[in-house]
């Protein structure tokens, strides 16, 4: 039997792309300097797309596929993936939820640490000689006990408000409604008011059209001039112009973000600023989720084409 014809958007780790070649007659997308020529050469053969949440698959790409059948996405995120191009076609569509949840969690948290505790700051402090020439780095913030709001509560949130727990934090959450695993958190419906009580306010739900710029200039601002907003969900959910804005201006405390819009080309505003922390979208950046993403997403097209049910199905 004859192999089926992949389109592969962006480069995985060695660990992925060997055994993807293996299955699948690859072609890499990423690699091509003529992309449109690739298209029409092979399109018609594609049966296939490998992706990643980021690089996704517009209805454009789509549409250059006529016998395009599933989109595997390597990662949670599938708001890069038009899902109303692949419904109309009946294509599938697939992530890797569930095996990343807890590394994105941790980042969230380790980055509110180290933004509260001046972290990134007082290494520098330290290794420039400055603590013996000037003394002691300035006094920082603590984080135990503050008020966090957790917007969106779905994996992801989860985990992180479980972390906040340990620090014996109030913890509160925003989202569609109320969730009955979470009854020792105080739901509140609303982004601005959760805001307006939160210290240290968590960015983690999906995005959606729904949800683009949740985020808003009030939600930011209700955070405050001694709050800080930490986001490792999608750069979409937050209006990053605003944010520069109350960043620059000191509405907002700080920040701690992993992702930015036109990432990896990030504002450079963000660049010169002392109250925010800069990530370059490695939430999930161990090397055990990235081996059980890509495991996930070669299982996900394994079950397509041997006719069963798809591990982690999107639509």
């Amino acid at each position: 039997m004859s192999k089926p014809e992949l389109l592969q958007i962006g480069p995985y780790p060695e660990w992925d792309q060997v055994p993807l070649e293996e299955a699948f007659v690859v072609h890499k997308y990423f690699e091509a300097d003529d992309k449109a020529a690739l298209l029409a050469e092979v399109g018609p053969n594609i049966r296939a797309i490998a992706t990643r949440g980021e690089l996704g698959a517009d209805a454009e790409l789509i549409a250059a596929l006529p016998n395009l059948e599933i989109i595997s996405i390597y990662g949670v995120g599938f708001d890069a993936v038009d899902l109303d191009a692949a419904r109309a076609r009946g294509i599938r569509v697939t992530n890797t939820p569930g095996v990343l949840t807890e590394d994105v969690a941790d980042l969230g948290v380790a980055m509110a640490l180290a933004v509260s505790r001046g972290v990134v700051g007082g290494e520098a402090w330290a290794r420039s000689g400055n603590w013996a020439k000037h003394g002691l780095y300035p006094l920082q913030r603590k984080v135990t006990g503050k008020k966090a709001g957790v917007l969106g509560l779905g994996r992801i949130g989860f985990e992180v408000a479980k972390r906040l727990a340990a620090f014996d934090m109030d913890i509160a959450y925003s989202d569609v409604s109320a969730k009955d695993y979470a009854p020792d958190w105080e739901f509140v419906a609303d982004p601005v008011a959760l805001a307006e009580r939160s210290d240290i306010f968590f960015v983690t739900l999906a995005a959606s059209a729904e949800t683009h710029h949740i985020v808003n200039q009030e939600v930011i601002e209700a955070v405050g001039p001694e709050g800080i907003l930490i986001n490792v969900s999608r750069a979409s959910n937050v209006d990053e112009e605003a944010l520069l804005d109350a960043l620059e201006s000191g509405a907002l405390g700080a920040a701690g973000l992993d992702v930015f819009d036109g990432e990896p080309n990030i504002n450079p505003r963000f660049v010169v600023l002392e109250n925010v922390l800069l990530q370059p979208h490695q939430a999930s950046g161990t090397v055990e989720t990235r081996k059980a993403m890509g495991q996930l997403m070669r299982d996900n097209l394994t079950a397509y084409f041997a006719g069963e049910e798809l591990p982690a199905a999107v639509v």
